[in-house]
């Protein structure tokens, strides 16, 4: 019996054994074969190992219309940092921006509008004009959360603005005194955060706040369970309580502080739940922090430390061993595999230090994009190795 005439399943276990290069080398014996371990199946165990595949560990392929054995080899150009880099878009201001990647539309804040910038599919390039402008705040643009059919944005004037992205018409929420640091959105529920030490809990039914929660400090950063049932809010630390508290979304009660041993001064800046039970939070004290709520609330799970030892703006994952980090020093970007305690890759996206932090990042199956104070910058990662 030839080897392809195996059953799949017995093919499929066998193939199991071999790591991607031993697969892209048999590949090449004929065409036969060539088409068989083309297959996603054959690629899946290997894809689950390497950084932004789009395979998390729970098994959800988030980049389904593209074929796996390309992620495996866009993957080995995010391990070893092979990369073209690139300038998109650039503007004369110095500029607090945010951005967030949907689809092939690039959603950026600039001052007080937000654009929506155009993806070329052809030459993987941005529109220079956005093809939709979301305007109304009177300061600039602080954060802003999209969802299928709004995009809530949060601003320095005090105000929240939920535009409704078919008709571009915009409902002001009014509440906070103060600026608007920072808001999450799912399921119609909006949490936001204010200097002005409150946190709102509003839905997008109503322009009323369904409860204000005062947390005696400085709110900069907060995040939606993927489960719907809590929040969780970072604060400046100013004060001698931690920085990181999690709330039930029905009571609205406190539930329990994250960590117990912050420097005072030690705010959270960023953080992003990767799944119902595990999240990652940054900020001023210069750790990227993972934390799992079926564990210890005292004690983060594990940490990796800035080696400038310098703020961390914001983190980003890929769901499964990658980590993204952009810090306030010379637009530093870092890459960390949760595998290892020391940083993968780094890029220095700036050679001016301290004027150009990075305030964003997001990215796709194959591009960083990198937000700093007057430009956009993109890391390419989509060349061939084998």
């Amino acid at each position: 019996m030839l080897f392809l005439q195996l059953p799949d399943d017995v093919l499929y276990h066998i193939l199991s054994y071999l790591d991607f290069k031993s697969l892209g080398r048999l590949s090449q014996v004929c065409k036969s074969t060539y088409q068989f371990l083309n297959r996603d199946a054959v690629w899946r165990n290997v894809a689950k190992e390497f950084l932004n595949t789009g395979i998390t560990w729970s098994g959800t392929d988030k980049y389904g219309h593209i074929p796996l054995k390309n992620r495996v080899r866009t993957a080995q150009n995010w391990y070893n940092g092979i990369c073209k880099r690139a300038t998109p878009l650039k503007w004369k201001t110095k500029l607090l921006p945010w951005l967030q990647l949907d689809g092939d539309t690039l959603f950026l804040s600039q001052a007080g509008e937000i654009g929506a910038y155009h993806l070329r599919q052809a030459s993987s390039k941005f529109s220079r004009k956005p093809k939709e402008t979301y305007s109304g705040h009177k300061g600039d643009v602080c954060r802003f959360s999209l969802t299928d059919s709004h995009l809530i944005s949060g601003g320095s004037d005090g105000k929240i603005l939920v535009y409704n992205r078919g008709n571009y018409k915009s409902v002001e929420l009014s509440g906070h005194k103060q600026e608007v640091n920072c808001l999450d959105t799912k399921n119609g529920l909006i949490i936001s955060g204010s200097r002005d030490q409150t946190t709102r809990i509003w839905t997008l039914a109503s322009t009323y706040p369904r409860e204000t929660l005062h947390m005696n400090d400085r709110v900069w950063s907060v995040a939606i369970n993927p489960s719907l049932n809590s929040f969780v809010t970072g604060t400046a630390c100013c004060k001698n309580i931690s920085p990181l508290q999690i709330w039930d979304v029905e009571r609205l009660e406190f539930v329990c502080s994250l960590g117990s041993q912050f420097r005072r001064g030690a705010g959270v800046l960023d953080i992003v739940f990767e799944t119902p039970f595990q999240l990652l939070t940054c900020g001023y004290d210069t750790f990227i922090r993972m934390w799992d709520l079926r564990l210890n609330p005292r004690k983060c799970v594990k940490e990796w430390e800035e080696p400038h030892d310098c703020t961390l703006y914001c983190i980003q994952t890929d769901g499964n061993h990658m980590i993204a980090s952009g810090s306030s020093y010379y637009g530093v970007v870092r890459f960390w595999d949760k595998r290892q305690s020391k940083c993968l890759q780094y890029f220095q996206l700036c050679a001016h230090p301290v004027t150009s932090p990075v305030y964003c990042l997001q990215f796709s199956s194959s591009h960083l994009y990198v937000a700093l104070a007057n430009t956009l910058q993109t890391l390419d990662f989509s060349q061939s190795l084998f």
